[in-house]
């Protein structure tokens, strides 16, 4: 029985059980070909339509161009992301999920408004983010944390 279904219990510091957790996870590939046309044919409508500025200043290249394969990363990752939030129909902003990274590189999404707020409604209470890029594809995971009781 997988741990979404049946929850994996946590424990408190008394050692008694307190609610139950699921998990949810979320998967994508992407391909670095697929965002360097993209960001060619599109230029600025693309980059100011996807990416948040911390985004767009943490994927430049030392010559202040986009590095494509960094952000085929956070592309991948706000689409595993809102496979996580089970959109479905529901549209979201490309920029309601945004990749941070913290001082010592560790990646973390910030959710804001229509993704935040589908969040909550989704009993979402944390979500952890794994990013990575080698030759032509990008890929990310991201694990949420959800409330079942």
């Amino acid at each position: 029985m997988s741990a979404q279904r049946s929850g994996a219990a946590r424990s408190t510091s008394l050692g008694r059980y307190d609610r139950r957790v699921g998990f949810k996870v979320g998967i994508d590939l992407v391909s670095v070909e697929a965002v360097e046309e993209s960001i060619r044919v599109h230029s600025e409508r693309y980059l100011g339509r996807v990416y948040t500025v911390r985004e767009m200043r943490d994927c430049s290249t030392p010559a202040g161009t986009p590095d494509a394969r960094s952000l085929a990363a956070r592309f991948a990752a706000k689409e595993a992301a809102m496979k996580v939030l089970r959109a479905g129909d529901e549209a979201l902003p490309w920029r309601s999920i945004g990749v941070r990274r913290d001082r010592l590189g560790s990646p973390s999404l910030e959710l804001s408004g229509a993704a935040a707020r589908l969040a909550q409604e989704r009993g979402i209470e944390d979500l952890d983010v794994s990013m990575t890029h080698e030759g032509p594809f990008a890929a990310a995971v991201v694990i949420a944390t959800v409330a079942t009781n």
